[in-house]
C-alpha cells in the first residue's frame, strides 16, 4: 500500500514545449454512498492521503427527516452522496480504481467496518456542472413551493366563498 501511496504523490507537473508549466486538469470523483459518521474532514483525511485536493461536497440527506430526528437526540449530519476534486486527473482516476468495491475502513472497531466504498471517476465533469445541477434542483424546489401554496391560497378562497 506504501508503494501505491508513493506513485500516486510522486507526480511532476506538465511542462509544454515553450518551457512554461500550465496548471495541470483536475479530476473530480464521484462518491454514490457516504458512511455514517464520515464528514468532509474525514473525507479530506482519507482522500487527501493519495494526492492534493481541491474541493469537496457531500449532499446532506433528506432536510426534513433529519430535523424531526434531531429534536428527539443529537445525532450526526447523514450525507448521501459526494464529490471530491483532485488537482491532477491522473489521480483522482488512480484513486478511483484503487478504493472503488474497497473496505471503507479495515478496523473491526470502526462504525465504518462494514461499509464499502463505491467510488466512480467523472471523465469530463467539471465543478460548474454540479453547481448548476444544484442550482437547478433549488430553483424546481422553490418552484414547487410557489404551486404548493398557491394551491392552498385557491382552495382557502374558495372554502370561504361557499
Amino acid at each position: 500500500m506504501t508503494q501505491e501511496n508513493n506513485e500516486l504523490t510522486d507526480v511532476e507537473p506538465i511542462v509544454t514545449n515553450q518551457g512554461s508549466k500550465r496548471p495541470p486538469k483536475r479530476g473530480i470523483i464521484y462518491l454514490s454512498t457516504i458512511p455514517p459518521y464520515m464528514n468532509v474532514s474525514k473525507i479530506r483525511e482519507v482522500f487527501g492521503e493519495y494526492g492534493q485536493l481541491g474541493r469537496v461536497y457531500l449532499q446532506l440527506a433528506d432536510p426534513e427527516s433529519t430535523l424531526e430526528k434531531k429534536k428527539k437526540r443529537n445525532i450526526a449530519k447523514k450525507f448521501t452522496e459526494g464529490w471530491v476534486e483532485f488537482e491532477r486527473k491522473s489521480i483522482a482516476k488512480k484513486v478511483a480504481g484503487l478504493l472503488n468495491n474497497t473496505q471503507v475502513n479495515n478496523r473491526k472497531k470502526s462504525k465504518q467496518y462494514d461499509y464499502i466504498w463505491n467510488i466512480k471517476y467523472l471523465s469530463n465533469f467539471k465543478w460548474t456542472h454540479l453547481h448548476e445541477r444544484l442550482a437547478y434542483e433549488k430553483a424546481a424546489r422553490r418552484q414547487k413551493l410557489r404551486a404548493e401554496i398557491q394551491l392552498a391560497k385557491k382552495r382557502l378562497t374558495s372554502s370561504q366563498q361557499t
